[in-house]
This record gives C-alpha cells, sequence and structure tokens, in this order.
C-alpha cells in the first residue's frame, strides 16, 4: 500500500444553521459534489469539514456552494490540509465472475476510494483511497473476487516510510467474560469483537471465562472493546492493565493500512453508492443481546446492506443498503430467515438518501490527523498516611514528574490525589504503586468505571466530529442505584403495581420493592432519569415517596473470621485481593482478632464469592456466627445482680427488725412500769441488750453494728455505683438519697460509738444502725421485681428469630432449568439471585419469588390470618412461612436484613427499646426531695447550733442522752447533729420507694387470680390512661378457626340422604390439611356422631381450586348412624308405652340391622369433587343460577362456600366461616361505655372487616393493613395525643403491640405475642380486656393513696425531727424516728394490700349493667379505612335508580324471607387469604 496526498481537508465556519435538519441539508447536498470523498458538519462547533479532490474543487467553491444553499459560510483559513491517502493493491486468484469494467465503476462510485486503475492482463488492481473514510477490508468485502496483494505492499513500503502516522505499538488486553455457557457464545464475541476497527486478534476462552485481545490503542480503547462485549449480552471486566507488544514490519504495515476508528458504530460497513436508501423494519420476537447481534452479524455479511443498527429497546432495525440491487422486501424476508426463523418483521419506513444521511451519520470517519490529538484520563486515588502539607508536596512532587502524568491535585483532608494522565503512557494501577513506594497506602475506589473521566483535546485545524447515533451507547450506559421510601402500601399487589410501571419508564433497568420495609431499590440510567423524577413516577401512582440520602444502606456488610494468618504481609495479601475486586467498597482485617470486616455491593458479589476468595488465598474464612437468641435485651445479668442484694440484705435485716420491735415493746413497758419516776436511764440499762460489754459500748449497739456492716457495703454496692453516677451528670435521684440517709446514719453512730467508747461513757449513745438494713431491702425488692418483668420482653425477641430457618438449600440450575447441583448452605451466605429448594414441610429461608413448583404456604406468621396460601412460578413467599405440601425452587430476592422477618424483628426491638419507662413519681419526686430534705438537715444542725449557744437551758433540758461530764460546747454540736440526722432518716424516701411497688406487686396478683398476667408497674400505671383500644380480628374478635355454618342439599332425599353426604364428604376431606378441609371432617364427624369415617383413595388437591377422591366404606358408618336413630326411637317409645312388645321389637330390629350389616359386603365406590366454582367448572360441571346465587350471597355474608359433587351431580354446598365470640359485642359495648374508642385492625380484606365490625358494634375499621402499617396506625393514634391499648393474638400483632402504651395479649395466641404484650389474658376471653383496664384504674388510685400517706407523714414527721414543736414539748427522739419510719412503711403496705379485696365483675353483672344499650351496627355506620390511610370508605352514595332497584330488591327479599333456611347470609366479597366471617344471627337484607 503507498501513501501519497492528493487529497485535501478544509474547514469551514458556518452560520445560519439552527438545527440537525440544517446540517443534513448541507451533509447531503455538498455530499451530492462532484470531487467531494466525505463531510462532516457540526452544529455545535458551527462548522464543516470536507474532504476532497483539489484537481476538482478548492476550499473558494466549497464555500460558495454553501453560500448558495442560505447559510453564511466563512473561510478562515484558506490553505487547505493535505489528507494522507493509500494505495492498494489488489489481485484476482479465481476467475473473476464480473466484468473489469463492472468492479472498476463498483469501486469508483465508494465513498473514499479516489482512484482505480484496472490491469486485465495481470489480473490485478490498484485502488488509491483515503484511510479516514473506507478500509482496504472493506474495499476488498465490496469485491469478492480480488484481494490484498501483501508481497507488493511489502516490497513498496520500506521507501514510502510515512513519519505521520502515530507509530504506536499494539496492546495485549486481557479481559474476565461472564455468563459464557457454550462454545455458540465465544463465537458470538469474537465475531462482534473481531469485526471492531483497530482489533487485530481475540482468542475466547470459555473455560478460563476470559478473552485475550491484540488491539492497537490509537483506533480502540480497553472500555470501547468492554463496551461491545457487554453489548452482546455478556459482563466483561479487564483484568490486567494493557501491555504494549513489539511490532514487526508487516504490523506496521497492517497498522497504516487500518483507518482511524470512530467512537460510534462499529459494525457497520461504509461503502455505499449514490444511490443509497435507508428502511427502518420493525422486529417482533427479539429477546436479549444475542438477538440483536445475530441479526446485525447475519445482514452485515451481505454484500449490498452498507450499515445496520439494531434496536432492542424500540424492536427496530435501520438498514441502509444499495437500493438498485436489492428491496426492502428482500431484506425483510432475510431478516426473517436469520436463525432462530422466529422474527415477525414489518417495514416500517423508507427513506431515499445518500451515503451522508442522518441514519448513518455513525458511519462517518473522522479525518486522520485526529489520531494525533492526544486522550487524557482522570483518576482519583485514596491515599492514608499522609499527615501534613509536607507529606502532600512531596506526592506531587515525584508523581507530576512520571511519563504520562499531566496534573496531580493532592487533597490532606479528603486523603485523596486526583491524578490528570495520558492512557497510552501509564496507568492508575502504575501511579497507585508509584505512591505506595513513597510509603504511602494508596487504593484505587472499588467502584471506579474505567476511565473516570475522558477529555479529548481537539486540534485547531479539526474539529472533533460529533456522534450523533451511538447505539452501543444506548445498550451499556452508567447503572446507578438510589432508595426510595414509599409509603402508604399495603399488600403485594401495591408492590407488584410499583415494579410494573417503573420498569415501563425509559432509564430504569431494575425494581426492587420491600414491602415490610418500605423501601424501593431502583437501578438507573443517570443520563436519561433522576431520583426525584422515579419519586415523582411512584407519587403519580399513589403512593407516598422520597428519596432516601442515605443510599449506602443498600451496601451489604460482612464479619468473617479469617484462621491461617501468621503475619503482617498476610492481612496486606487478603485486603489488596479483595479490595481488586469489583464490588467490594472497602476491606478491614485485623490479624490480633482473626476478624475481617469487610463492605461490599450485593448486586454484584455475594458473601460466598468473598469467603471463596479468601479461600483460594490459602485462608479459611467463615462467618462470625451471629447471636440469634437478642441477649443484648436480656436482663440476666441485672436480675442476678439486685436478688443479691435483696437476699443479703433480708438476712442482715430480720434480726436488725427482731432487735429493733423488741426494743421498742421493752421501752414502752419500762415507760408503763416507771412513768412516775426518773428512772429512764436505769431501767435502758437494766435491759439485758442495754449492758455494757466494754464501756460506752452495749450489747445492742454490737449487734447492731455487725449486722449493719455487710448490709451496707455488700447489699448497699450497687445503689453507691448508681448514686456516684447520678451526682457524677449533675442529677439526684432515689439512689442518691438512700445512700445520703444510709451512709450518714451508719457513720454518724459509728463516729458516736467511739466517742462513747473513748469517754468510757456510763449511759449508752443513741445509735441508728437499724436503718440501713431495713431501707436497702425494701429498694432492692422493687428493683428485683422491675427487672424479672423487663426480662421478659426479650423471649418475644429469641421466640421470633427462632422462626428463622438457619440453613438454606441453594441449587444450581442448566439452561433447560435441569438440576445440576445441591448444596446446604448457612442462611447468612445467602445471596440476592440464588435458587433456593425449599421442600414440604420446610421454612423459607428468604424472601424470593417462585420459579418452580405449585404448593400451599402457611404465611399466618406474617398476615395473621390462618388461611394457607396458593404459590405458583411468579409468586412472592416470605422467610419463615412454612412450605406445606409441594417442592418449591424460590429466587431470593430479600436476603439478611432486608426479609420481611428481620424487619418484623426490628420493629419489636425498636417498639421495646424505644419506648421509655415511664420516669414514677416517686423518682420524680426525690429529684427535688433529695436536695430539700439535705438543706432541712443542715438548716436543723446550723438553727440548733446557735439556739444552743443563745439558750443552753432548752438544749439541757431536751438533750435525751445529756451527761454533765462532757463540755457545753460539744452537748450543744451533739444535740444539733442529733436533730439533723433525725430529720435525714425520718425523711428517708423508704415510704416513697414502697408506694409503688406495693401496689403493684398486690395489682398483679390479683390480676393474676382473675387470670390477667400484668408485666410490672408500667403497663398498670398507663393503663388507666387508655383512650383508645384497638382489636385484632383473627383469633381476638373471631375464634379465629372455620366452622361449617351450614350444609345445603341440592338433590332430593330420596336419591341421596344429608347423613349419606356428610359421611362422603367427611371421608374425602379428611385427608385434607386445609382448615377449611378439617373444619368440613369435624362437623361431619359431630353430626354423624362418630370417631371413624370410610375409606378414601386417589386423593388430589389443587392449591387454590379444590380435592378429588374416591371414597369407599361408608354403608356400616351409615348402619351405624340410622341404628343410633332407631335406638333413640325405641327409647323415646318405651318412655310413652313400657311392655314387652316393644322390647322384642327392639331387639328384633337390632337383629335385622345386623344381618343387614353382615349382608352389605358389595361396597359402593363414589367419586367426590369439592371445591369452588373454578373447580366444578374446570371438570365440565354447570351449576345453576340458583346454586350461584346462593353461594354469591354466603359470599357476600363473608363466608367461604364450598359445592360438593357425588359421581359427577351436584349434590351440596357447604358454608364455612369463622365466628364472632359471643362476649366480643358485650365487651366493646363495656369499653364504648367506660368513655373509650374502640377500632377494629385487620389484615383481612375490607368487606370482611366490615361484617366483623357491624356484629360487634364497632364503627372504626383498619382493613387490609399489615404488621408494619399497625405499628404505624398505632404510633398515629398516639401523635394525635391518645394513648394506645392494643389487643391481638398472632405474630404479626406483636410489633403492634409492644408499640402501644398498653398491649394486650390473649392466651390462646402465639407465644411471640403473649411475650410483647406487657398484659396478658389467660382465659379466652373479652370481658378480661374491660377488666384489665379497671384493675389498673383501681391500683393507680391506691398508688395514690400510698403515696398521700407517705407525703403526709415527711410533712409532719420532718418539723417534728427538726425541732419546731420543742417549745410546746413534742420532742421527737431518734428512735422514735425508726419506728416512725417503720410505721410509715407498715402503713403503706396495708393500703396497698386493700387491693386484694378486688372482685373482677362476671359476665352477668356486665349484661345487667348494659341491657338494652348493646345492638348491631348497619354497614353504612361503619367507617372502613383500607390499609393506614385516613380517606374511609363510607358506604357509597346511590343514585336514584340505584336506590329505587335496592328498595324493590328488599321488599322481594323480606317476602321470601320465611322461605329461607336460619343460616342464610348477606354482603362481602371474600379474599383469597381470608377465612370469612359469618354468624348464626339473621340479617336484614334492606341494611343493603
Amino acid at each position: 500500500m503507498e501513501p501519497s496526498m492528493d487529497v485535501n481537508s478544509v474547514t469551514i465556519a458556518v452560520e445560519g444553521m439552527t438545527c440537525i435538519s440544517c446540517v443534513r441539508t448541507i451533509e447531503q447536498q455538498i455530499g451530492k459534489v462532484n470531487g467531494v470523498h466525505h463531510i462532516k458538519v457540526s452544529l455545535e462547533e458551527k462548522s464543516a469539514t470536507i474532504i476532497y479532490d483539489p484537481k476538482l474543487q478548492t476550499p473558494k467553491t466549497l464555500q460558495e456552494a454553501i453560500d448558495d444553499m442560505g447559510f453564511d459560510a466563512l473561510l478562515h483559513n484558506a490553505n487547505p490540509l493535505p489528507v494522507l491517502t493509500n494505495t492498494v493493491f489488489l489481485t484476482v486468484a479465481a476467475p473473476l465472475a464480473l466484468p473489469w469494467d463492472h468492479i472498476q465503476s463498483t469501486l469508483l462510485k465508494t465513498k473514499g476510494v479516489t482512484g482505480v486503475k484496472v490491469s486485465p492482463q495481470q489480473r490485478s488492481a490498484v485502488v488509491t483511497i483515503i484511510p479516514s473514510v473506507v478500509s482496504a477490508s472493506q474495499i476488498v468485502e465490496l469485491v469478492p473476487d480480488l484481494s490484498l496483494d501483501l508481497g507488493t505492499q511489502e516490497k513498496k513500503s520500506a521507501p514510502c516510510e510515512d513519519h505521520s502516522m502515530p507509530q504506536a505499538g499494539e496492546v495485549m488486553l486481557k479481559m474476565k467474560v461472564e455468563g459464557m455457557t457454550c462454545h455458540s457464545c465465544t463465537s458470538t464475541i469474537e465475531g462482534k469483537v473481531g469485526k471492531l476497527q483497530g482489533v487485530q486478534r481475540i482468542k475466547v476462552s470459555l473455560d478460563n471465562q476470559e478473552a485475550t485481545i491484540v488491539y492497537q490503542p490509537h483506533l480502540i480503547t480497553a472500555e470501547e472493546i468492554k463496551k461491545q462485549i457487554d453489548a452482546v449480552g455478556f459482563p466483561a471486566f479487564i483484568k490486567k492493565q494493557p501491555k504494549y507488544l513489539k511490532l514487526g514490519a508487516i504490523d506496521v504495515e497492517r497498522l497504516k493500512n487500518t483507518p482511524v476508528k470512530s467512537p460510534e458504530g462499529s459494525q457497520q460497513k461504509s461503502p455505499s453508492n449514490s444511490s443509497d436508501s435507508t428502511t427502518t423494519f420493525i422486529i417482533e420476537g427479539m429477546h436479549c443481546k444475542s438477538c440483536v447481534s445475530n441479526i446485525e452479524s447475519a445482514l452485515s455479511t451481505l454484500q449490498y446492506v452498507s450499515s445496520i443498527v439494531v434496536s432492542l429497546e424500540n424492536r427496530s432495525a435501520i438498514v441502509k443498503y444499495n437500493a438498485s440491487s436489492v428491496t426492502p422486501e428482500m431484506l425483510r424476508k432475510a431478516i426473517e430467515a436469520v436463525s432462530p426463523g422466529q422474527y415477525r418483521v414489518s417495514i416500517a419506513s423508507e427513506v431515499e438518501s445518500t451515503s451522508s444521511s442522518p441514519s448513518s451519520s455513525s458511519l462517518q470517519k473522522m479525518p486522520l490527523n485526529m489520531v494525533s490529538q492526544p486522550l487524557t484520563q482522570e483518576t482519583v486515588i485514596n491515599i492514608n498516611g499522609m499527615t501534613c502539607n509536607s507529606c502532600v508536596q512531596s506526592i506531587e512532587g515525584v508523581i507530576s514528574k512520571k511519563p504520562g502524568v499531566k496534573s496531580i491535585n493532592v487533597s490532606l483532608a479528603n486523603s485523596a490525589g486526583t491524578i490528570e494522565y495520558d492512557p497510552l503512557l501509564t496507568s492508575p494501577e502504575t501511579l497507585r504503586e508509584a505512591i505506595e513506594d513513597m510509603g504511602f497506602d494508596a487504593a484505587l475506589p472499588a467502584d471506579m468505571k474505567e476511565p473516570l473521566v475522558v477529555i479529548a483535546q481537539p486540534s485547531l485545524e479539526t474539529p472533533l466530529l460529533p456522534s450523533t447515533n451511538e447505539p452501543e451507547n444506548v445498550m451499556t450506559p452508567v447503572h446507578n442505584k438510589c432508595y426510595i421510601q414509599v409509603s402508604g402500601m399495603t399488600c403485594a399487589s401495591c408492590v407488584a403495581n410499583i415494579e410494573r410501571n417503573l420498569r415501563r419508564e425509559e432509564g430504569i433497568y431494575s425494581v426492587l420493592v420491600a414491602l415490610m420495609a418500605g423501601k424501593a431499590e431502583v437501578r438507573y440510567n443517570p443520563a436519561v432519569i433522576q431520583p426525584p423524577m422515579i419519586a415523582e413516577f411512584i407519587r403519580e401512582l399513589g403512593f407516598g415517596a422520597k428519596v432516601m440520602e442515605n443510599a449506602g444502606e443498600g451496601d451489604g456488610i460482612l464479619e468473617l473470621v479469617v484462621r491461617g494468618m501468621t503475619c503482617a504481609s498476610c492481612v496486606h495479601k487478603i485486603e489488596s485481593t479483595l479490595t481488586k475486586h469489583k464490588g467490594i467498597f472497602y476491606c478491614s482485617v485485623a490479624l490480633a482478632t482473626n476478624k475481617a470486616h469487610i463492605k461490599y455491593d450485593p448486586e454484584i458479589i455475594g458473601p460466598r464469592d468473598i469467603i471463596h476468595t479468601i479461600g483460594s488465598l490459602g485462608f479459611e474464612a467463615s462467618l462470625v456466627k451471629k447471636d440469634r437468641s437478642a441477649s443484648h435485651l436480656d436482663h440476666k445479668r441485672e436480675i442476678k445482680q439486685w436478688r443479691r442484694s435483696f437476699l443479703v440484705s433480708l438476712f442482715f435485716c430480720i434480726p436488725v427488725m427482731g432487735l429493733m420491735i423488741y426494743m421498742m415493746v421493752m421501752d414502752h413497758h419500762l415507760a408503763t412500769l416507771h412513768h412516775n419516776q426518773n428512772m429512764s436511764n436505769e431501767a435502758h440499762s437494766s435491759m439485758f441488750l442495754e449492758r455494757q460489754i466494754l464501756p460506752g459500748l452495749s450489747i445492742m449497739n454490737l449487734l447492731s453494728l455487725l449486722l449493719c456492716l455487710p448490709v451496707q457495703f455488700c447489699g448497699g454496692w450497687y445503689f453507691y455505683i448508681q448514686a456516684y453516677k447520678a451526682l457524677r451528670h449533675k442529677t439526684a435521684n432515689m439512689d442518691v438519697l438512700i445512700v445520703l440517709a444510709t451512709t450518714i446514719a451508719f457513720a454518724y453512730s459509728l463516729v458516736i460509738l467511739l466517742v462513747a467508747m473513748y469517754e468510757r461513757a456510763q449511759v449508752n449513745p443513741i445509735t441508728f444502725f437499724d436503718t440501713p438494713p431495713m431501707l436497702f431491702v425494701f429498694i432492692a425488692l422493687g428493683r428485683w421485681l422491675e427487672h424479672i418483668a423487663k426480662g421478659k420482653t426479650s423471649e418475644a425477641l429469641a421466640k421470633l428469630i427462632s422462626l428463622q430457618a438457619t440453613e438454606a438449600t441453594i441449587v444450581t440450575l442448566n439452561s433447560e432449568n435441569l438440576l445440576l447441583s445441591e448444596e446446604q448452605v448457612d442462611v447468612e451466605l445467602v445471596q440476592r439471585g440464588d435458587i433456593i429448594k425449599v421442600i414440604p414441610g420446610g421454612k423459607f429461608p428468604v424472601d424470593g419469588r417462585v420459579i418452580e413448583g405449585h404448593s400451599m404456604v402457611d404465611e399466618s406468621l406474617i398476615t395473621g390470618e390462618a388461611m394457607p396460601v396458593a404459590k405458583k412460578p411468579g409468586s412472592t413467599v416470605i422467610a419463615g412461612s412454612i412450605n406445606q405440601n409441594g417442592s418449591l425452587l424460590i429466587r431470593a430476592t430479600h436476603v439478611g436484613a432486608d426479609t420481611t422477618l428481620s424487619q418484623i424483628v426490628k420493629l419489636v426491638e425498636e417498639a421495646q427499646t424505644s419506648k421509655a419507662p415511664i420516669q414514677q413519681f416517686a423518682d420524680r419526686l426525690s429529684g427535688y426531695f433529695v436536695p430539700f430534705i439535705v438543706l432541712v438537715s443542715i438548716a436543723t444542725l446550723l438553727v440548733w447550733i446557735i439556739i444552743g449557744f443563745q439558750n443552753f437551758e432548752i438544749v439541757e433540758t431536751y438533750f435525751p442522752g445529756y451527761n454533765r461530764s462532757i463540755s457545753r460546747t460539744e452537748t450543744i454540736i451533739r444535740f444539733a447533729f442529733q436533730a439533723s440526722i433525725t430529720v435525714l432518716c425520718i425523711a428517708c424516701p423508704c415510704s416513697l420507694g414502697l408506694a409503688t411497688p406495693t401496689a403493684v406487686m398486690v395489682g398483679t396478683g390479683v390480676g393474676a387470680q382473675n387470670g390477667i398476667l400484668i408485666k410490672g408497674g408500667e403497663p398498670l400505671e398507663m393503663a388507666h390512661k387508655v383512650k383508645v383500644v384497638v382489636f385484632d380480628k383473627t383469633g381476638t374478635i373471631t375464634h379465629g378457626t372455620p366452622v361449617v355454618n351450614q350444609v345445603k342439599v341440592l338433590v332430593e332425599s330420596n336419591k341421596i340422604s344429608r347423613s349419606k353426604i356428610l359421611a362422603i364428604v367427611g371421608t374425602a376431606e379428611s385427608n385434607s390439611e386445609h382448615p377449611l378441609g378439617t373444619a368440613v371432617t369435624k362437623y361431619c364427624k359431630q353430626e354423624l356422631d362418630t370417631e371413624t369415617l370410610g375409606t378414601c383413595t386417589d386423593f388430589q388437591v389443587v392449591p387454590g381450586c379444590g380435592i378429588s377422591c374416591k371414597v369407599t366404606n361408608i354403608e356400616g358408618l351409615l348402619h351405624k348412624s340410622n341404628l343410633k336413630i332407631e335406638e333413640n326411637n325405641i327409647k323415646n317409645a318405651s318412655l310413652v308405652q313400657i311392655d314387652a312388645i316393644n322390647e322384642q321389637t327392639s331387639t328384633s330390629s337390632s337383629m335385622i340391622i345386623d344381618a343387614q350389616l353382615s349382608n352389605a359386603v358389595h361396597t359402593q365406590q363414589y367419586k367426590v369433587l369439592i371445591g369452588n366454582r373454578e373447580w366444578m367448572i374446570r371438570n365440565g360441571l354447570v351449576i345453576s343460577s340458583d346454586v350461584d346465587d346462593s353461594m354469591i350471597e354466603h359470599e357476600r355474608k363473608g363466608r367461604t362456600a364450598v359445592l360438593v359433587t357425588i359421581d359427577d351431580e351436584l349434590c351440596g354446598l357447604i358454608a364455612i366461616a369463622d365466628t364472632v365470640k359471643p362476649e366480643a359485642e358485650l365487651a366493646v359495648h363495656i369499653l364504648k361505655s367506660m368513655g373509650l374508642e374502640v377500632v377494629l385492625m385487620t389484615g383481612d380484606n375490607s368487606k370482611t372487616a366490615r361484617s366483623i365490625a357491624s356484629q360487634v358494634g364497632i364503627t372504626k375499621v383498619f382493613a387490609e393493613v399489615l404488621p408494619s402499617h399497625k405499628v404505624a396506625k398505632v404510633k398515629q393514634l398516639q401523635e394525635e395525643g391518645k394513648r394506645v391499648a392494643m389487643v391481638g393474638d398472632g405474630i404479626n400483632d406483636s410489633p403492634a403491640l409492644a408499640m402501644a402504651n398498653v398491649g394486650i395479649a390473649i392466651g390462646t395466641g402465639t407465644d411471640v405475642a403473649i411475650e410483647a404484650a406487657d398484659v396478658v389474658l389467660i382465659r379466652n376471653d373479652l370481658l378480661d380486656v374491660v377488666a384489665s383496664i379497671d384493675l389498673s384504674r383501681k391500683t393507680v388510685k391506691r398508688i395514690r393513696i400510698n403515696f398521700v400517706f407517705a407525703l403526709i407523714y415527711n410533712l409532719v414527721g420532718i418539723p417534728i425531727a427538726a425541732g419546731v414543736f420543742l417549745p410546746i414539748g413534742l420532742v421527737l427522739q431518734p428512735w422514735m424516728g425508726s419506728a416512725a419510719m417503720a410505721a410509715s412503711s407498715v402503713s403503706v403496705v396495708l393500703s396497698s394490700l386493700f387491693l386484694k379485696l378486688y372482685r373482677k365483675p362476671t359476665y352477668d353483672n356486665y349484661e345487667m349493667r348494659s341491657r338494652g344499650h348493646t345492638g348491631q351496627r348497619s354497614p353504612s355506620e361503619i367507617s372502613v379505612h383500607v390499609g393506614i390511610d385516613d380517606a374511609s370508605r363510607n358506604s357509597p352514595r346511590l343514585g336514584l335508580l340505584d336506590r329505587i332497584v335496592n328498595y324493590s330488591r328488599a321488599s322481594i327479599n323480606s317476602l321470601l324471607s320465611d322461605k329461607r333456611s336460619l343460616n342464610s347470609v348477606v354482603t362481602s366479597e371474600p379474599d383469597k387469604h381470608s377465612l370469612l366471617v359469618g354468624d348464626f344471627r339473621e340479617d336484614d337484607d334492606t341494611t343493603l
């Protein structure tokens, strides 16, 4: 190939262009001008770059041609630039199919060909081409008979070395390619990438899942190759940085021969002639990128197709072809013939154009000198270890000198460096290593897309030719992820609605909505759409939506234990390997603890992959086992500590109290004996306990001291700790007062005792050693009981967490969905997208979607409704729910902390931890009480010291232990100190501390005797403030189990009797595990009065439809029932007429029956079908309008109507419903009469909920409410300033029970609900709800009376102790203070014990009270709210015509009412999961 310069390029400035239409007009008109080889017009740059033949055109003539079109053309530089042309030598190997002149004219018509010389004798042709417009290979493709003559080129290349060509080498690139399954995938990739300009060689390995590519970096970038592979549908990642290869002479030639790569189309071919046309085809039946690739590769091989662009999104193909050689119809057939031959193709439009038409704008090649413009990329490197600006300067200084680095900016604050570099000379990895070599830790961001920023720097002469159509870029844009908080979702259909509608929006790739978390995870193209717009789309669907700022919430966090690490290099090896992995944001490994902390993107990588990676490095990694017992809420330690404190104090307190009582009794006795003689001291000393062992030390004081010491420092140890913490935070609580009183009493007593011993006093000093033990016993008991109650709450979470499956069976499927392998893994290792097998009876380990199998699933855990739900491919399943009868394969959608069960656990946890304990009134009071008493005590001390020095006679008169041997000053101080201590002691908050716990203890005890378990003082105290009572429906207001309401026989009794139908139905349903089947079997056994039924064979269940089977051996059952009827008749007859004849009749009749029974050997077989309408229709049975009306009537009432056919004849209709508890209506009425608002909240459908509410008299209903929304509803009511009591029974109620001010659980409910509740009703009786609120009111009243006792005692006792009443002779000696303290405590305890007299009102009492006031509500009086919206659905307002129809219907119904059975029914469409409701009373149809 010979390069020469016989073609020029000129750039003309064009003013006056307004739109893309102007650009196309100029390109089309000027492109047709003789001598113009190529034109590219840029609207942004306002310029046109034209490659032309200088022999035929000049810059001036081209400028005038543009001027003539009505635009202003300016020639800034009249000197044109030479454009390199190459000479291609072609030879003919085989005989020619076409004549030489035809070949010459074809080549000359091709854009980019400037000359053709043909030599028929030498069987060769010499073609001059512009390499930036057309390539040698494309010339060869145009004329298949010709081939390149490489020998000639090699010979001629040496002297013609052109230095204007960039001498860049070839680069070898290794890429990891995922998703390849067969050799067809490898050939697709090789075919696609091998055609790209600039790609020299490609080899794809299926086994290693990698591609090795040799390419020319000045023509194509690694990122573009990656995009092309992605476009075929295989994710590709660059494994190793590209390496340059050495070039040989042939390579240099080939490099010159290859034209410049345009950044746009890759698979298109440029050559075309002036009669080119473009047609758009609509293609139906494309499924993936592989289809796109097949169609493009098939059509691009056709000789007369210049280019083809296929769009999967628009289901279209734009084909540019030679109109003189092929028709659109032929192309349409060609596309339809592409394998697998399933495409349906129609022609959308046909546009006549030239080669420069807009549809082929992506084919235009840029001028050659564009290649010499350098590329600049920007990278950010995280740098750790910098301490000051000197580090910054040294990094900037060293790195800026590296080859290829254009600029560097290092930020100390962000610990990062931003570097602009030439990707041909250096790479981010090289730069990172250079920084590490300087002694700093450097890391590339894990989520860095390559390149981060590409800055093209165009030259002044040649503007960058912009791309107007980049199909490849549309196919693989950047994916961003955002999280949106969605409110107002009530069920799975809301989730499906949001997911379905969002996926339709342009720029959104995937949507995943978590119902319980109220969160949507959306992956989108930031170039097309932004998160606020996505939130707006969701709002348009009728939901609340808000963009969540902390998008990192979607990051997975993994804690691993890594074994086998020995030194820091092991740590570095693991960290560096993991951080290089795509999808890992952060990794930190600690050698000391053998733990690794990893943050990753669960979309890209999962915990199993990470463990496998660490394993491949030679280390052993395993999950940190999560504690499944919720021990963080366990109060075991506190319970143990207070129990020990109480027992220690009690052990020493009993003797102290004994001594004190003995002293009080003896004192009183002696005072009575000697009240006329002044011999108090002698009397005291004459008592045994007052005898002195040593001078000044009596037996009483010694014993008191010895008993007080262990209590003060062992029993009171925790009080000291708490008091210290309180004082450190500048607060004074009860602990401070207790510690103050006991410490001062103990210290004072000890000092007084030591002084008395030192003085060898004859009179025993008055000590206060009895105060600490008594105080500590009462307080420790209260604390111990409080922590036991708190500890109960943690068991609820342990129960919830135990519902979670611990292991999952992960399966691997091949392309035909056949099972290849199974593996048991820990549930924490399940990754999003895994396929999991769940066997019958197994728990679902994670939330997911069914991909294969049919089954019934028990979801009562989440919904609280007892009915199993049918699951089929596409259905969503919930972690923790139980698979009942069929194996399922599910694809995991939410794993780990995102599962619904984890969300419920989180809700219960939050409710329990966020509900601040109500600060006890005593604690609040002691906050002011403590400083006040301390001040009073200090004031007493000072005042008495002043009074003593002013008037010593008062002290002398009233000081009980006055001894003349002691000096006057000491006497005054001792008297003042004793008065102040008496104040502290008598004001001790012992009675305040007892006021609440004793009443609570008695209240809870009385509650337990009456079947009401109350957990501690908080719910007792709160229940009396309740203003709203919220009831759950299933299992709370209703029984929660279905029962048969009515059996309607649809055939004459002479054909088949009712008892025979019951026997057959009972036998058939005895094999069913469905709650409805169990209810039917139970009813049949009761009606037939038997425990055994017939034989059932060929039993089949179709979930959501019904059952089919064959029944035999029921004759014995029928004879048995007939015998019982006959015997009953005989007994009745014998009552009327007793004689021997009847006895004979009875024996003979029984004999006859026995004979019949023995003869009934021929057992008949019955073919039985039981199920809904759909099941009957599917089995070819016709349902008459009467039966259908009857079913509709039952379903309106909220019952489930089931049809029975025996031997293909419709025989019966069974109505089944969940019934209302008999006392529910009365309980609701009494609660309302107590001034409380009553609300019904259920997960069931609105019609069923309305029906139940009307039966019990509730007027406000919230239906279709999820567990999380029950919590939200309770919160909403609390925000209105109302105190809420929640009554429930199921796991689904537990978060709401925990959130409510008072949670009340029914004893027959689930353990988790019972643990989460504050009050548990042992009996399944709703009247106990009333009793619990009543008891709470009584208890709180008692607590208030106790506080009055305690406060009056303090208010009276303190002034007396301080000596205010000394002038009138009212003096309180310290031992009297102790007695008064004990008396106050006793009075409080006695007051609490009065609660024992509480009696719970009986059912009869309630009924008497409410007689004549209860009554059902008509549905029109009930406001039903769906979900948690407050937009209630009242009964619709009817138009005049509707009302007339309804009145006439009602009057006809009233005429027919006497013909109807007792169990007829009215209103409400059934829900597929609900147990529908009913009741045995007749409803007046006019309420409709």
